[in-house]
């Protein structure tokens, strides 16, 4: 059975365990996902991109 999620899905439930469980601020998760929006205008962007499409399919065990 596959199960399909988003990405940003899953970043916002480790988000909140964070808050919730590591007694991380809610001020500073908000600075960490500005600081997301700010880098996704960068030149840095597409490698970020990048990396993160062939971490998810290596976890995945999608291998072109």
């Amino acid at each position: 059975m596959t199960v399909s999620l988003p990405l940003v899905f899953v970043l916002g439930i480790v988000a909140w365990a964070a808050i919730k469980f590591l007694g991380i601020r809610l001020w500073v998760a908000a600075v960490i996902a500005l600081f997301g929006f700010w880098l996704s205008q960068t030149f840095l962007a597409p490698a970020i991109e990048s990396g993160t499409r062939s971490g998810v399919d290596i976890v995945n065990g999608n291998h072109d």
